[in-house]
This record gives C-alpha cells, sequence and structure tokens, in this order.
C-alpha cells in the first residue's frame, strides 16, 4: 500500500496501569502518548471509550501455507506418529489443489482482524513442491505489506538431510525471500543430528539468516540434540540469532537448569505454543534466567489439527492455563508471550506503546490486562501500521 497515511488521535483510553491518555499517529509511528496529546493536523480522531489500549499482537509460531482456514472440513484419520503427519500432509497438498496463496491470504486476515500486526509463519519446502508454497505466501506478504509486518521461515517439514535436494530449495528459498532458515528434529527425522546442524549452521552463514528450529525430539534425545546446537551457536558467534521452537524436552529433563542456562548465556530464544499434551519448557524459570520465551499457534485447522483460531488473546489464555497462571500479574506474563516477548524473540523491531514506535494498536472492552486475555472480548478497533484495518472484529476496507 503507497497512498499516505492520514493522521490519527485515538483519545479516551486506558493503559494497563488504568492511566487515561490519547494517542496521537503520524505516518504510521506513535508520535505521542498520554493524558494531553494535542490532535495533530488533519488527523482523524476517533474516541475510545474508555476502552483498554494494548499494543498489536505478536504471532510468533504459524505455518500460513498450510491451513485450511474457511474451507470445507478436513477429515483427519492420520496415523499417531509424526512421520504419518508428514507423509500424510505431503500427499495431500499434492494431490488436493491446496492453494497456499489462497489460504494464507484468509488465515492472514482473520489474524489481521484480530489483532495481530506482526507474525513469523513457516512455509515448506520441499522436493515435491520446491518453492511452491513459498511463492503463494511471498504473494500474501506482498499483498498485506503496508499493514501486517510478516516473517517467512523456509522449514523442511520432510527433513533435510534424508531427502536429497532439499539443502538446495532451503537455500534458493532464502536467496527469493525467505528471512529465516529452519530446521527440524535433526536425530529422530534426519537420523544425523551433528550432520543435519552442521548443514542448517553452514547454510544460515552463508545467507546471513537467523535459525528457527522445530525441535520435538523428546528428553534426553532432544536435550542431546539442543546440546549440540548450543555448540554451534557459540562456535559460530549465533548469539541472539537462534529460537528453539517447542523444545519438548526443557519440559521433561528432571533437572534441566544447567542447560537452560547455557540457553540464556547464548541469548538463544525458546518458542511455545503451550500444548496440552506434551512437555513444556518452564515458563517462569526461564524468564528468571533471563530467557526470552514466547507464544504462537503453531498449525490452524490443517491436516494435523483440527484445532486453533487466528486469535492471540486465546494463545495467551492456552498458556495462561497450561502454567496455571491465575493471578492478574502471572497473565500479564502470558500476555507478554503474544506481545513484547514475541517481538523480541522474533526481532520486529520498533515495537510497543510509546513515541517513535509503529502504530500498532489494539482497543477492546475490558477491565484489566488480565480480564482482556481470559475474556478475548472483540477487538473494538484495531491499527496497524497507522492505518485502521478492523472494527469490532470486522476488517475494513484499509486491510
Amino acid at each position: 500500500m503507497t497512498s499516505a497515511i492520514r493522521p490519527l488521535l485515538i483519545s479516551n483510553v486506558r493503559l494497563a496501569d488504568d492511566q487515561t491518555v490519547s494517542v496521537s499517529v503520524v505516518g504510521g509511528r506513535i508520535e505521542a502518548i498520554g493524558p494531553n496529546v494535542a490532535p495533530p493536523a488533519d488527523a482523524l480522531v476517533e474516541d475510545g471509550g474508555g476502552a483498554l489500549l494494548l499494543p498489536g499482537f505478536v504471532e510468533g509460531h504459524t505455518h500460513l501455507d498450510k491451513t485450511h482456514w474457511g474451507r470445507e472440513w478436513y477429515r483427519n484419520e492420520v496415523g499417531p506418529n509424526l512421520t504419518d503427519r508428514i507423509a500424510n500432509e505431503r500427499e495431500f497438498r499434492k494431490n488436493s489443489g491446496h492453494d497456499a496463496g489462497v489460504q494464507s491470504l484468509a488465515l492472514s486476515h482473520a489474524f489481521l482482524a484480530a489483532g495481530t500486526t506482526r507474525l513469523r509463519t513457516h512455509v515448506d519446502i520441499d522436493t515435491d513442491a520446491g518453492l511452491r508454497y513459498l511463492e503463494g505466501v511471498l504473494g500474501t506478504r506482498d499483498t498485506l505489506a503496508g499493514v501486517l509486518d510478516m516473517q517467512i521461515v523456509a522449514f523442511p517439514q520432510s527433513g533435510m538431510l534424508i531427502r536429497p535436494g532439499t539443502e538446495e530449495l532451503l537455500g534458493n528459498a532464502l536467496a527469493a525471500g525467505a528471512d529465516v532458515l529452519g530446521a527440524l528434529d535433526p536425530a529422530l527425522i534426519d537420523g544425523d543430528p551433528a550432520g543435519s546442524l552442521n548443514a542448517t549452521f553452514a547454510l544460515a552463514e552463508r545467507h546471513g539468516k537467523p535459525i528457527d528450529i522445530h525441535l520435538h525430539e523428546p528428553g534426553e534425545i532432544g536435550a542431546f540434540t539442543l546440546k549440540l546446537l548450543l555448540d554451534r551457536v557459540e562456535a559460530l558467534g549465533m548469539q541472539g540469532r537462534v529460537v528453539v521452537s517447542h523444545a519438548f524436552c526443557l519440559g521433561a529433563l528432571p533437572e534441566p537448569t544447567a542447560l537452560l542456562e547455557r540457553v540464556a548465556r547464548l541469548r538463544v530464544a525458546l518458542l511455545t505454543s503451550a500444548p496440552p499434551s506434551r512437555p513444556v519448557p518452564p515458563l517462569k524459570r526461564c524468564r528468571e534466567l533471563g530467557i526470552t520465551i514466547f507464544g504462537g499457534n503453531d498449525g490452524i485447522r490443517d491436516t494435523w489439527t483440527p484445532y486453533g483460531v487466528p486469535d492471540m488473546l486465546e494463545r495467551a489464555m492456552l498458556i495462561g492455563t497450561r502454567y496455571d497462571l491465575r493471578r492478574d500479574d502471572d497473565l500479564a506474563v502470558a500476555f507478554d508471550c503474544v506481545s513484547a516477548a514475541a517481538a523480541q524473540g522474533c526481532g520486529f523491531a520498533d515495537y510497543g506503546l510509546y513515541a517513535g514506535a509503529r502504530a500498532d494498536l489494539v482497543l477492546v472492552d475490558a477491565e484489566t490486562l488480565a480480564h482482556a486475555v481470559v475474556a478475548r472480548p472483540a477487538r473494538k478497533l484495531v491499527v496497524a501500521n497507522g492505518r485502521i484495518v478492523a472494527r469490532d472484529g470486522a476488517l475494513v476496507h484499509a486491510a
């Protein structure tokens, strides 16, 4: 979108500390925020009606290219193993006419309407599809570039070393516009943890890209792989440029402190979807150690799972229930996982409610931040990059 953004003043809104403020927005940025903010020249003025003001939400881990959002129900009869799900999905997408461009755009619109303005999506790269799914999602990113800040992870869902040609395709994906290099279970999928990680880090170094690895491997196997990964982060100076997604092993080890301390020291971030059926990294211990741990939905309505909605307040609520967060200050931690911590973990710049930040704003009718997480009220207003994109849960023309 190249048209000029009209200045905006949103008055009569409340911050999380219950202070009533106004926000002025000029050129897609917050110009000022406080109790006595004058409207910019020629501003559109919105009365917030005493609503709670939140920063735009951040989806830290999803799969836009896979979703069936808005389509007919998918009848899931897949086997119980990870490899069953991978093979089933690959065959379904090859034979069903599933369109990654159409589906990623539909789900992205739904994310926007619910207040998500920054998003990291993993996109399958494999020797069956080549870069076809990436091309579809790149089209969605271009279409929504003015309102949705999207990072794309080139992700070898079917494995890398076990499918010759995938490594080259990943490099082509990074050259074509993917922002991050993905990886998957080096021991249990590729069968060669050292070789797989060596190839991943070499590819990332060659293209100057960060890494986001899916690590589903359980217990001691996962811990072994994680130690190998941390060795490479340290040796190659990749501190602050690696995310470990899921990291189930950290929730299964009887005493993970030494490993967590090394994760913290090397500034490796952790992503959790807070699944109810798998071990999860210890949220509060991670935060005490200074580890950036943040949240995401993972898949939404695809061949892997019938569950999920593109609403980060719901994901924050699910994080709260998974980690037994009940106090209001603990629920603020759950919200942090889909806001500031997610922006930090993904590397989204200029995020938050302060002068100079990108103007990504969400208004909800809620008494407190904890109330917003638990009740998940309709989004009264969503502003993305200074543009009003949704009212009362529905997109408006600017989106």
